[in-house]
């Protein structure tokens, strides 16, 4: 099997020949993306276990504490993944001023 090198771009079923530092990137966003979405389905799939089981014992039931709880956590997973995928991350944007500040010494 070929491997993509600097000079051969990598092709994609679904598009023309892709470079590969674009591939990369492209694939950093889609590991961001499920990230998220497996990190919301199992919220989803185990605060809907805790109430099916509350609902089934006929107690109370105690879901808000870990819905608020963790859904504080997904949300600002959420924020970040959004900050990450609108454009350069913060390491980026400070490594370009920390070069552009030393290259005019």
């Amino acid at each position: 099997m070929n491997t993509p090198t600097a000079r051969d771009p990598i092709h994609t079923p679904a598009s023309a020949p892709v470079a590969p530092d674009l591939h990369a990137l492209a694939a950093r966003r889609v590991d961001l993306k499920l990230g998220f979405l497996t990190h919301l389905g199992v919220f989803l799939a185990v605060n809907t276990g805790l109430a099916l089981l509350g609902y089934l014992r006929g107690g109370e039931l105690h879901l808000p504490f870990p819905v608020w709880g963790w859904g504080i956590g997904l949300v600002a997973h959420a924020v970040g993944t959004a900050i990450s995928l609108s454009g350069p991350s913060l390491r980026e944007r400070l490594m370009g001023a920390e070069l552009a500040a030393l290259q005019k010494r």
